[in-house]
């Protein structure tokens, strides 16, 4: 066994070993952007299409599959110098340390990205969305690029926009459409300040490989750029998507009433202050201190948008 695993709890059985491959922690990441787009439709229609939900969160949790096996399949080069490179301090890697074989997560992948598709032409036939296939596929295409060939936009710069869109728009307006078979204007500041955040959350992710990402190749912000500018950029990006929401507001105010935003600018605000006093100690290779904030930074993502998508679908109740 390897001394990386030593202080850490390696999964044993299959079971847990998939589990783990899956990465539980890191569903927020598209679950809270399916639930945004899922009550932004409801609001613009006026009524909540709980079986519309119903697809939309099955897309979202087998297209998770999709994407993180896939990933994890397309990364095991960077995964391998990473682990080289840090025997000690970096999490179980799913294939360098051989919690799954190369094969089964590359087929396991592309179960799980059929699957999505099934999915997407059920919710065509099911709920009426003469697009849903189509946009389901391109949604799909989107996360792809970002890691399999013949793209592998993540390698050759520009990982990071993806992301913004394919997790912060859209997965989201996906969600919207099946919800509401429309796509109002409404929706697009709430969409657009989210989209922002999830670049922020895109950058931050490069910030633990910006060494190993370097040494094989990998164009991201912390990469090229450097930790500092990564950190700094991050932090621009939650500043800009609280300003695009704070915007929609002023411009929707029939729509999103000030009971709505305020809660979750708070709260952005609030992770936002914690996020800055541990900014100093996230440099290059400190990985606890790039822990905590990037634990700081998804609290101020998920945590904001999930309270704005709860008090919009309470406002669309009461009136």
């Amino acid at each position: 066994m390897k001394a990386s695993l030593t202080n850490r709890r390696r999964p044993s059985s299959i079971l847990d070993r998939w589990i783990y491959a899956l990465k539980p922690a890191s569903w927020p990441k598209l679950l809270v952007p399916t639930l945004l787009g899922q009550v932004l439709g409801a609001t613009s229609v006026g009524v909540l299409n709980v079986v519309a939900v119903v697809w939309g969160l099955w897309f979202t949790l087998v297209g998770l599959g999709f994407i993180v096996l896939l990933n994890d399949w397309g990364d095991r080069h960077v995964d391998t110098i990473k682990r080289n490179m840090f025997p000690d301090d970096c999490s179980p890697k799913t294939i360098p340390d051989r919690i799954l074989s190369v094969g089964s997560v590359g087929v396991a992948g592309a179960v799980f990205g059929l699957a999505t598709l099934l999915v997407a032409a059920g919710s065509e036939v099911v709920l009426g969305r003469p697009w849903a296939f189509e946009a389901g596929a391109a949604c799909m295409a989107v996360f792809a690029a970002y890691t399999l060939p013949p793209v592998r936009l993540n390698y050759r710069g520009g990982g990071e926009f993806l992301e913004m869109l394919g997790v912060g728009i859209a997965l989201p307006v996906y969600n919207v459409y099946l919800q509401a078979g429309v796509i109002a204007p409404q929706v697009w500041p709430w969409v657009l300040g989210f989209a922002f955040l999830s670049l922020g959350g895109g950058i931050a992710s490069g910030l633990s490989d910006e060494q190993s990402d370097r040494q094989g190749g990998k164009r991201t912000f912390a990469s090229v750029l450097g930790n500092a500018v990564a950190r700094r950029l991050t932090e621009g990006c939650v500043l800009l998507g609280a300003a695009t929401w704070c915007l929609g507001a002023v411009v929707t105010p029939d729509w999103v009433p000030l009971w709505v935003l305020a809660p979750a600018i708070a709260i952005l605000g609030w992770r936002f202050i914690a996020l800055r006093q541990v900014s100093a100690e996230a440099v290059t290779d400190a990985f606890e201190a790039q822990g905590r904030y990037k634990h700081f930074l998804h609290g101020a993502i998920w945590h904001s948008t999930t309270v704005a998508a709860l008090l919009l679908w309470l406002h669309m109740i009461v009136g």
